[in-house]
Formats: structure tokens, sequence, C-alpha cells
């Protein structure tokens, strides 16, 4: 193994990491993770802080170097501070409520649309036309939100519909008389 990684990952002193040959497990406050990395990298720790090696300087090992090295980074800072995504609603008559656990919009279709949380993921409805969702996986968070957002698209005449927050919509002219 001959390259370090550049940037080690600190690890605060409440957050545990069990390391084995393919495996890393990282345990917080706020939760555990587990993940299956490449038997390729080395991983190692030593006084507080991760380092990942890669064997040698050919592309695919300098890609699966910077994956292995943002994985248990993201892991590290999940189970320490966590994720969120926030999206809005935009148009007339659009909103979303909770009820209990699940997420229940009214999106202009004939009937509420409601989403079940997945394990480890929670939601939150500040205002009827905000939606945030919650939880210590990167991945997982940003798959649910793109689920919520895929149930209605921002369209380009008008911006109805979901988007995360801030995102650009680009707006089209539409028909002239």
């Amino acid at each position: 193994m001959s390259r370090i990684g550049r940037k080690p990952i600190p690890v605060p002193e409440a957050v545990t990491v069990e390391l084995a040959p393919g495996r890393v497990a990282v345990k917080g406050p706020r939760g555990e993770l587990a993940q299956r990395l490449s038997p390729e990298m080395a991983v190692e720790q030593a006084e507080g802080v991760v380092t990942v090696q890669r064997p040698t300087d050919r592309g695919e090992h300098r890609a699966l170097h910077g994956l292995t090295r943002s994985l248990i980074a993201n892991m590290v800072e999940g189970v320490t501070d966590g994720f969120e995504k926030q999206l809005e609603i935009q148009g007339v008559g659009y909103r979303a409520q909770l009820k209990g656990k699940s997420l229940e919009m009214a999106l202009g279709y004939s009937r509420p649309v409601s989403i079940e949380p997945p394990e480890g993921i929670e939601f939150e409805v500040p205002q009827p036309t905000e939606i945030v969702v919650r939880g210590i996986d990167k991945q997982l968070v940003g798959q649910v939100a793109a689920d919520i957002r895929k149930r209605r698209p921002p369209e380009p005449y008008k911006g109805k519909g979901i988007r995360y927050r801030g995102e650009h919509v680009a707006r089209k002219v539409g028909k002239r008389a």
C-alpha cells in the first residue's frame, strides 16, 4: 500500500469506528451505520483519525479511494450530526401534513399521496408548503427526498410542483397570442 489519503477523517470522541476486512461500522450518539468496502482499499485507524490507502495510482484505484473516503466521512458525520434535505411545494392547493409518522400530500391528484418513512428516516412539516427529510444515512435521505420530489416535479411553465430548497427551475415562455 503506497498512498495515504490526502485528507484523513477526524473521528470525534463520542464516535467509535470498528474496522474489519471489507467492512466498516460506525457508532455514534445518533445511531450506527455499517458499510461494505472494497478489499483493495486499506482502512486504518490511529489516534482519533481514520486514513484510507490505495495500492496503486491507477485510475480505478484513485476513484475507489475517493469513494471509500467519502463513504466513511459521511458515516461519521451522519452518526454525529445527521443529514437533512429541505423541499418546497409550490402551487395552488398543494400542501403537505404529517399523519402519525407518514407524510400525506395534496398534489392536485384525485386523492392524497401518502409516503411511509423507511427505517431511520423522519419527516417534519414546519409549514404546509415545506417538507424536511432527516436521517443519519446520507444516501437514504437523498433517495427519500428524490422519491418525494418525483411525485410532482416542478413543471417549466408555471413552476408548480415539489422542488429542493434553493433549486432553480428553468421557466419557459409558453404560448403567445
